[in-house]
């Protein structure tokens, strides 16, 4: 922030003194609803050690709001603080504040206060010991009624209270994941329920006796145990020593505009904002400064956005870019400077501001040869990398004045001369006019770079994309190619694997088209979907993609870096973002129950909520709406509807859960987009965001969600338990048991099947990848202990493998739906005590689980897992999470 300027406050800070060291002695607090509105807070302490303990105070309390900002709990809590503080002359608490703080009804607002005992006179006051926190939880209970959860309290108790044993049984029904391994995720122990009782049942009475009380339920659903997004995600939870083109790196276009595209004002606070917010990649647009300074600036070419200099957006980036993330940040240069003095002063600046930050230099383990990856975040932690056209490091020949013996080729050439300029200033006319009108923009147009600019570019080596197949030969992963959106899209259209092998070896930098005036953006979704690391959006803008972005990288310590999927970054295995099944990833399930919402508006009006998963093409595309709340009342509005399903979400690693609330008006309310694999299952209360995506203090909804595993319906309930075994030219029988030792655990066995309705498993159909046959291992190296070995037969050389004729069941016939329908199934012998099923073949796909998913077989591994009809089997599936 810059030094005050009033007259009296540098006086008394002796600012004007070289020895005053003011700027240990001052904070500035920077506050805004956005990265564009701004308000500067302006400190000043009178000694040093002052300002650094106000620094770290408001540190701390900034990063246990950021850990704990999807906890109701912690926001109510904020709220009778706030208001608390909010006292008068008298040291007394005015009842008015309160009415300000809930405007929704004021009449209810009055019946509270009075049934918590507390003034409601709106010209009343109370001491702060009136207005205790047991005595607003109380108000709180009369204002903001919960009937869905008293609901939820009587199917498990139809007492007053709930014992320990029922609690417990709720927590594993409805709070516990059920894909969870109990050997690797134990239940909760007595130790610790009695622990939770103790922690929210408010009676001292029933906790002491093991009981928990309805509002103890409530006050337990809104604290941190029952988060909706699990915290460990939050915190740098993923593996930073992959190559840097193996992940989503957070990026912004035309960083330093606060607002249009045409006319915006630039500043270079965009950049400090940008980097505190987790961004790791920034644009520069450079154009030469004029006469006579010949400062490079900063500003976007050929329109009436302000110009700032290039030197104080290097020192704003070099005060804010370790702050937030310390892995590395790229500076992407649309470089139009034409100078080769001025470019010299660009690396200058660089270089003495930045300093050893600046990587100027290849690391030895790392060298810029084709086949060589480049290093990982972990590996240039701090480092600062410059991506700008690499020239040929030679200055450019200056015109030599003509001498007598050229005299007469000089005049004899002139007119040609005449005319060459002429056509050329017609050409930068008609480029000029087709920069502002075209999608790419002045992107493309830079200028040649020279020696001094070109030498501090290493890693990041921008290229113009001319094919796939050039590039897989070229095998260059430091350069790095640009595409406007429209390009871009148009190739994940027409070669979207190609894009992700592309992806998985070298960089792609996505940018809006040039038409976007307004700063609005593309979804960045679909360039997720293909591996694209740089997906730049205007970060002045918050819509709907950019509040995606967000959501999205506040994760992984917001880091600005997300490790991508591993089937987008392994060479072995190809990825279509428009398959309908992946073969080493189990499909998720999600379904939501949207019960009803708290505080959602400042008026009394009319809510609905919509629901929507945002992930690859052939994931579920309904969105989900709520009928709008039947009275308008926004404080507690319940909607006592059917769950929303979202069935077969291929990749839940790449797919996000989105809610938005909306007045019956449309005006928006507030949001909240959770990655699908950060969500707990369970009861949960979710707190909303803005439209920036910041916190909203009160407004908050009330769900139940589960994710699954995703199990086709033709495949649902056909096993009464989970099977999941991986084997290699080997059949493995299970021991046999009594049918009337498990009867609700046996495959029902009928010894005369009839054919008409006999059932059937469906024909795999092997992947791309696992088409060639895999090396027989010894049978010593295979063979379990006391298994029993029966005949093999060898499908894999049959052009048409059939499957076995299992024995008849009660369930319809399977059909296999991950393929449309189309994969029929032939029939084979039939076998009255085995039941055939396809053994999908090993992967070594870290994170992967294929437990739910319906087994498939690679050609060149098709043994059948045999298992006895009448068995008794509990197989639980392993997640690692």
């Amino acid at each position: 922030a810059s030094s005050p300027q009033h007259p009296k406050v540098r006086n008394v800070f002796n600012m004007d003194f070289p020895d005053s060291n003011h700027l240990a002695k001052t904070l500035t607090i920077v506050s805004g609803l956005d990265t564009v509105n701004l308000t500067y807070h302006n400190f000043f302490a009178a000694k040093e050690k002052v300002t650094q303990n106000w620094a770290n105070d408001i540190l701390a309390i900034a990063y246990n709001a950021a850990r704990n900002n999807a906890c109701r709990q912690v926001f109510l809590e904020k709220i009778y603080i706030r208001i608390s503080l909010q006292t008068n002359k008298d040291g007394k608490i005015p009842v008015k504040n309160i009415y300000k703080m809930f405007p929704a009804d004021k009449k209810r607002v009055e019946g509270a206060l009075a049934s918590a005992h507390l003034p409601k006179g709106k010209y009343d006051t109370m001491k702060p010991d009136v207005f205790t926190e047991t005595a607003f939880r109380t108000f709180l209970t009369h204002l903001c009624p919960r009937p869905e959860i008293y609901e939820i309290f009587t199917s498990y108790s139809t007492k007053p209270t709930m014992t320990k044993e029922n609690f417990t049984k709720f927590l594993n029904e409805k709070q516990r994941d059920s894909r969870l391994n109990e050997e690797l995720f134990p239940r909760l122990r007595q130790d610790q329920i009695k622990a939770l009782i103790d922690k929210y049942e408010p009676c001292s009475t029933n906790s002491n006796r093991g009981l928990i009380s309805p509002e103890g339920l409530i006050f337990f659903l809104m604290g941190p145990e029952t988060s909706v997004v699990m915290q460990d995600r939050l915190a740098k939870c993923q593996d930073m020593t992959q190559p840097i083109p193996h992940y989503f790196i957070k990026s912004s276009h035309n960083t330093y505009l606060t607002a249009g595209q045409f006319s915006g004002v630039s500043s270079p606070e965009m950049y400090r904002q940008c980097l505190l917010s987790g961004c790791r990649c920034l644009e520069l647009d450079c154009w030469k400064g004029k006469p006579p300074d010949e400062e490079p600036i900063i500003t976007h070419g050929f329109t009436m956005t302000t110009e700032i200099l290039f030197k104080d957006v290097i020192e704003a980036i070099a005060e804010s870019a370790f702050k937030t993330s310390q892995y590395p940040v790229i500076l992407s240069f649309e470089n139009h400077v034409d100078s080769v003095k001025q470019q010299e002063k660009m690396a200058n600046y660089c270089k003495t501001i930045f300093g050893d930050a600046l990587l100027t230099e290849p690391l030895e383990k790392y060298p810029l040869k084709p086949g060589h990856q480049i290093p990982s975040p972990s590996e240039l932690l701090g480092k600062v990398l410059i991506k700008n056209k690499k020239g040929s490091h030679e200055k450019p020949t200056q015109a030599k004045k003509p001498t007598a013996a050229t005299d007469h080729a000089t005049t004899t050439a002139g007119d040609a001369a005449v005319e060459d300029n002429e056509e050329q200033e017609d050409t930068e006319e008609h480029d000029e006019e087709k920069m502002k009108t075209s999608d790419e923009g002045t992107a493309g147009q830079e200028v040649t770079a020279y020696e001094a600019m070109s030498s501090l570019v290493n890693y990041i080596q921008p290229n113009k994309f001319i094919s796939f197949d050039n590039a897989r030969k070229k095998n260059k992963s430091y350069v790095i190619s640009s595409f406007v959106e429209t390009k871009g899209e148009a190739m994940i259209a027409k070669t979207a694997v190609e894009f992700v092998e592309y992806n998985k070896r070298q960089m792609s930098r996505i940018y809006p088209k040039g038409t976007r005036m307004d700063s609005s953006n593309y979804s960045p979704q679909p360039f997720w979907n293909v591996g694209c690391q740089m997906v730049a959006l205007n970060y002045q803008t918050m819509d709907f993609p950019m509040q995606l972005n967000m959501a999205l990288f506040e994760f992984n310590g917001r880091t600005g870096y997300l490790l991508k999927h591993d089937i987008m970054r392994r060479s072995d295995k190809k990825f279509d973002p428009f398959c309908d099944r992946i073969d080493t990833v189990v499909a998720s399930t999600l379904t939501i129950k949207i019960y009803s919402g708290q505080f959602l508006s400042d008026k009394n009006v009319k809510t609905g909520v919509e629901v929507e998963v945002i992930g690859l093409p052939g994931d579920p595309k309904k969105k989900y709406r709520t009928k709008w709340s039947t009275t308008p009342n926004a404080i507690n509005p319940v909607w006592n509807e059917e769950p929303f399903v979202f069935e077969k979400i291929l990749l839940p690693e790449m797919a996000s859960l989105r809610l938005v609330v909306h007045e019956e008006n449309g005006k928006f309310l507030g949001h909240r987009i959770i990655p699908l694999d950060a969500i707990q299952s369970g009861f949960h209360h979710i707190c909303l965001r803005s439209e920036s995506n910041m916190p909203l203090t009160l407004p908050a909804l009330f769900v139940y969600i589960e994710v699954k595993d995703y199990i086709p319906a033709a495949f649902a309930g056909a096993w009464p338990f989970s099977l999941c075994f991986w084997q290699k030219k080997k059949k493995i029988s299970a021991p046999t048991a009594e049918p009337s030792e498990t009867p609700d655990t046996a495959v029902a066995e009928d010894p005369a099947p009839d054919a008409g309705t006999s059932e059937t498993v469906p024909e795999a159909t092997p992947s791309p990848e696992e088409a060639a046959p895999e090396k027989e291992e010894s049978p010593e190296a295979e063979a379990a202990p006391e298994t029993k070995e029966e005949p093999v037969n060898d499908t894999s050389t049959d052009d048409k493998a059939g499957t076995e004729e299992a024995p008849e069941t009660k369930e319809e016939p399977v059909n296999d739906t991950s393929t449309d329908d189309k994969a029929g199934t032939e029939e084979a012998p039939a076998q009255p005590d085995a039941v055939a099923v396809p053994c999908p073949a090993p992967t070594e796909t870290p994170g992967s689980d294929n437990c739910s998913q319906p087994p498939t077989c690679s050609e060149g591994n098709t043994e059948m897992l045999h298992i006895p009809a009448l068995i008794t089997l509990s197989l639980q599936p392993i997640h690692c999470r």
